[in-house]
């Protein structure tokens, strides 16, 4: 994969995720999605919130002493910390696409496989109850999940369909 797939593959991971607290009691990727959300929303704005910040405070404005001279002398040192907070998006996709993309280990292994079969299940009580158009599309996604070595993004898309499906 390049870098520019694994950068996609965690943004999916990211979105894919459902945002319940009580996950976090089950799954350590919980509390690492969260985070990584948290950096690929707020750093951006701290990067650039830094980068005028250093170059205000060195331009020597705030003593009533600035100059340009002073504020172009501190660009490259506020450009390195502005870089720095900007790359650490791109490095927390990057993990979560290097994640998304292991398999999982033989616990989760055997819990995802009867997860599956708990959502077929579910899936077929719920059409012949309710016998409507929209559960045939969820059990084609059920269908889709069913891998014979299954990822991490496999089972976020399962958790994401099963708690979509619970709450409605």
């Amino acid at each position: 994969m390049t870098v520019i797939e694994i950068i996609k593959l965690g943004r999916q991971y990211l979105n894919t995720w459902p945002e319940l607290p009580e996950l976090g009691r089950y799954f350590a990727d919980y509390n690492a999605v969260q985070s990584c959300r948290f950096v690929c929303k707020y750093f951006p704005a701290l990067a650039l919130f830094t980068f005028v910040m250093q170059l205000f405070f060195s331009s020597g404005l705030p003593s009533g002493q600035g100059s340009i001279n002073l504020a172009l002398a501190a660009l490259p040192q506020a450009l390195v910390y502005g870089l720095f907070l900007l790359s650490m998006p791109v490095q927390a996709l990057v993990i979560s696409g290097v994640k998304a993309d292991k398999r999982l280990p033989p616990s989760l292994d055997s819990w995802y496989k009867e997860g599956i079969e708990k959502a077929k299940k579910n899936q077929q009580n719920h059409y012949e109850k309710y016998n409507s158009g929209q559960t045939v599309s969820g059990a084609e996604a059920i269908q889709k999940l069913v891998v014979i070595k299954p990822r991490y993004i496999d089972l976020a898309k399962l958790l994401k369909l099963t708690f979509d499906t619970s709450v409605k």
